[in-house]
Order: C-alpha cells, then structure tokens, then sequence
C-alpha cells in the first residue's frame, strides 16, 4: 500500500488480533533479536506519549521482542527528535517523530530536518479546529470568517499553544487563505490547548485552534463549540463538524500528525519489516479502539507515505511562518 490511506480504506482487512509476521533473517541471527528502544520526544501521559505506547506494545506482540518507551524531552522537542536521528542505524533504536520536525528549523532552533530519517510510517494526524465559546454570536464558520474580515486588525483574540506552535500556524495559514495578514486576529501565547480552551470558556478569547480532541472536554461541558476543522474530510469521530472546503470554499488543510521513523541509511530489510509491522498494527482492532476513544484521526502512510507527508508539511509550514515573520531559519 503506498502513500496515504483514511480510516476507511483498510477496514477490509482490518483484525481482531495480530498474527505475526515472519522476522527478517540478517546474517546468522533474525530481527529484532533482542528489545529495541522507541525514543518519544515529549513527556510521559501526553497524546503522542499514549499513541507510542500503544504502537510499542502492539509491535512487542507482531515482532516477538520488547519495544521500550523512553521519554527524551526538552528544547522543544529538539533533544528527543535530535536522539532519533543520532542513533546507531542498526534498528534497534527507532521513535516517534512529530510536526514539529518540520517546524524547529524554520524557527532556528536546531538545523535538524525530516531528512535525518528513515520513514516507517504515519499513524496518525489530527487537523485543527476552529473552536468558539458556547454563547457566541457566531454560529457557524461563515459568520465568523465574515466578522473576521470586517474586523480591524488585532480585535479577535486567539489562542491554543505557544508563539509560533502549530495552532498558531494553523491559525496564520486560515487567515492568508482568506487573503488576510497573518497577525490580523492577535495570538496570545499560552501553554497549550487545555488553558486556552479554558481561557476561551472563561471568556477571555474569541478563538482557539487547536484539534478537536483536545477541545472535547469544554465543548462536551456545553461551554464552547466548534465550528469547522481545517482538514480535506470531516473527522468521524465529529461527524458534525464540517471542513473549511465544505462551508468556505477553502482547500487549506494541516494538522499535527505522528510517524515512526529511525535514524538515516538503516537497513532496508529492517525498515521495510518494521513498515509492514506498523501497518498491522495500525490495522488492527485493538489499535482503532484506542484511537476512536480518544479521538485522534487515523491516517496511515507508509514509508514513502511519510516521506511525502513531510515534505508537503515543511513548505506548508514554512510559508506560514514566514508569512508570520517566525521564520529564522
């Protein structure tokens, strides 16, 4: 299966359980022979945490050997993406790499690209939403783009992570789309989505962009709602949230996603078994219920997928932030 594939396209062959495959012969011994090690490049408990840890547990079970979770943090996931890409290409260390791969160049945080790896696959993306407070006038996406535009620069507030984070991108990115300057509605840094939505029910914000899962808890509690995601489909698990294609005749799209990859020129027999195991994974029924619980988008790409995904994402986001003026890379 090459490139992408949505929820749907899979659901033929997806399984209760996993049946393992058979493991790679390399020279005299099979791979992995023994645990390999899957570095997370932000804190235990999190949304990228919680998906490693269900891929390492369900490939323990494909591939025969332990895969175990550690949690390199800091620099703004500069230190654990920079772990990834530093270790021996031997297979037996991989990780999860996240959007801000493509993003911490572009902010001079590390010289650091997606060309350090070696893709295994995408698992997941969640696009952004365009969330509002639950007594507010404007009732779908139109109303408030509408506003938006009629509005002199800097009167909507927004939020939902810190000072050049995907949200904020995600934000710059809708506002250009609809031919407007990137800092027309003013960003006020936060520590992530949870505050700002909290800060959005308080009152405090006109807008905060962030994913849909992330936003559930208030929007459940009746005090905020959701007006558009910014992805090419609505996500099932919001079926009733529409796309900004659907209800403003715009196409852009982004999104925080996660893939798994090791460091560059690792063994192709091994890439391409730990690919076919992942694709199991994502496949199978245990994984699919605990990312419907949750509410995280399943996407799946393979290695070239991934590739591609990464690809796209870098310009994309570069030109957002240079439109910005957060571009120092």
């Amino acid at each position: 299966m090459n490139q992408f594939t949505r929820r749907g396209a899979l659901a033929a062959g997806a399984l209760a359980g996993i049946a393992p495959l058979a493991r790679p012969a390399l020279g005299q011994g099979r791979y992995p022979a023994r645990p390999v090690q899957v570095i997370v490049p932000w804190g235990a408990g999190g949304g990228t945490d919680a998906t490693a840890r269900i891929v390492a547990a369900l490939l323990e079970k494909e591939m025969g050997q332990p895969f175990n979770v550690v949690n390199r943090t800091g620099g703004s996931g500069v230190v654990g993406h920079a772990a990834i890409a530093q270790a021996a290409p031997d297979g037996y260390t991989i990780g999860m790499l996240t959007v801000e791969i493509c993003m911490m160049h572009w902010q001079g945080l590390t010289e650091l690209k997606r060309t350090a790896y070696t893709p295994l696959a995408l698992m997941n993306e969640d696009p952004p939403g365009v969330q509002v407070n639950a007594s507010s006038p404007h009732r779908d996406i139109k109303s408030l783009a509408d506003a938006i535009k009629a509005s002199r620069p800097g009167q909507f507030k927004a939020s939902g992570t810190g000072q050049g984070g995907i949200w904020h991108l995600a934000l710059a990115g809708w506002l250009g789309a609809m031919g407007l300057r990137a800092d027309h509605v003013r960003w006020v840094p936060s520590n992530g989505a949870a505050p700002a939505m909290q800060d959005l029910a308080a009152g405090g914000l006109d807008i905060v962009t962030c994913s849909v899962p992330e936003a559930r808890a208030i929007i459940e509690a009746g005090r905020a709602r959701s007006l558009a995601i910014m992805a090419p489909q609505r996500n099932p698990q919001f079926a009733s949230v529409p796309t900004l294609n659907e209800t403003l005749g715009i196409s852009y799209s982004t999104g925080a996603w996660r893939g798994m990859a090791g460091p560059l020129n690792m063994p192709r027999e091994i890439a391409q078994a730990l690919t076919a195991a992942m694709q199991k994974v994502w496949n199978s029924q245990e994984f699919k219920d605990f990312m419907n619980a949750r509410g995280f988008g399943m996407v799946w790409g393979d290695a070239a997928g991934l590739s591609a995904h990464m690809e796209r994402t870098d310009a994309t986001l570069g030109a957002a932030m240079r439109e910005a003026g957060l571009a120092r890379g």
